[in-house]
């Protein structure tokens, strides 16, 4: 990386790779903190008969390769898919390579982040104080708001800030579906694998550095305040 015109044209890459990585981490993040309490509930908590395969599906993504459910995604967003038939459909325009299916493809790698801290600490629920709350005739969904997340919020913190951090990671899942549009889909990952590529080696190395040092700090708050009484 030379010390030239090519360092402003660096860092404006740079500036605008951690602009659509932050927003796609925020909006993934927000998403998931609202659909994965009540799915981390239900898992906690049923008896069902459905509860093994419904865990097995969220957890895949913790075992399956990124490409290969990047793959899957991909067919299902293009124009001949399900997802982009309905979003051309909609739209006008298919998922493939947009910061929408970007977003969808960040939801299903990231929920098992999200939700299986949450169904641990959802496990761990006096049953007893929920009994109590029945019996004064509050509801399920108002036992559920007033009493299960207040009572487990650092639990919803910590799911947040781990589904955050993943998100901002991601690298195969993002490149097989969100492709590299600047401005749109290129998040930091991509921008480091693309410094590797030109053989920028200082480059990647600011990139690389930057997100290793975010992860720890990450990690270290979200330790560290979970120790706090």
């Amino acid at each position: 990386m030379r010390l030239d015109g090519t360092l402003v044209s660096f860092a404006a890459d740079i500036v605008q790779a951690a602009w659509v990585t932050g927003l796609l981490a925020l909006t993934t993040t927000a998403i998931l903190l609202v659909a994965s309490p009540p799915l981390s509930w239900w898992i906690a908590r049923t008896g069902s008969k459905w509860r093994a395969p419904v865990e097995a599906l969220v957890a895949l993504p913790l075992v399956l390769p990124p490409t290969v459910l990047g793959f899957y995604l991909l067919l299902a967003m293009a124009k001949s898919g399900p997802l982009g038939a309905m979003a051309q459909a909609l739209t006008g325009a298919p998922l493939a390579f947009t910061f929408a299916g970007l977003v969808i493809g960040s939801i299903i790698y990231s929920l098992p982040f999200v939700t299986g801290p949450l169904a641990s600490a959802f496990r761990t629920t006096d049953g007893q104080v929920l009994e109590a709350a029945a019996s004064l005739g509050i509801t399920p969904l108002g036992r559920f708001v007033r009493l299960v997340l207040p009572m487990h919020r650092k639990a919803l913190i910590a799911a947040g800030v781990l589904g955050f951090a993943h998100t901002v990671g991601e690298f195969g899942i993002v490149l097989m579906i969100g492709g590299n549009i600047p401005g749109e889909t290129r998040v930091l990952s991509i921008a480091l694998f693309d410094r590797v590529e030109m053989l920028d080696y200082a480059g990647a190395h600011v990139i690389a550095a930057s997100l290793l040092v975010f992860s720890l700090i990450v990690l270290t708050f979200t330790y560290r305040w979970l120790r706090v009484p």
